[in-house]
């Protein structure tokens, strides 16, 4: 399995940018799909996941402006992010892992995972 993130940038505060991340096909029947951040001298933390029927789950500071989508003809995960804050700079990182009873937004539990692509929101 490999995962290659894209669309990052930098943007001005109230700005929009789109994340995409190419995958390849999974061996699961089911899997989990996530969007993590890491931002310089901070624990890498969990964006947004969706399962493979498409329920999503969102940490509290993203969810209303973030929306986690997927195209799983062309194996596509996206991350429309909207209202872009200064704070949602960080490196943003593609992950996959097997679905178990929900998909979690906890690193340990994703095996895969792409590069990473840079996200600069200024003020």
């Amino acid at each position: 399995v490999k995962l290659m993130e894209s669309g990052g940038g930098s943007v001005q505060a109230g700005g929009s940018l789109r994340l995409s991340c190419t995958a390849s096909e999974f061996t699961y029947k089911t899997y989990c799909m996530g969007w993590f951040r890491q931002a310089p001298g901070k624990e890498r933390e969990g964006v947004a996941a969706i399962d493979s029927d498409g329920a999503t789950s969102y940490v509290d500071s993203v969810r209303g402006r973030f929306t986690i989508s997927r195209d799983k003809a062309k194996n596509i995960l996206f991350l429309q992010m909207n209202t872009l804050k200064p704070e949602d700079t960080a490196m943003y990182y593609c992950a996959a892992g097997p679905f178990e009873d929900y998909c979690s937004r906890v690193s340990d539990d994703y095996n895969y995972w792409g590069q990473g692509t840079q996200v600069t929101v200024s003020s």
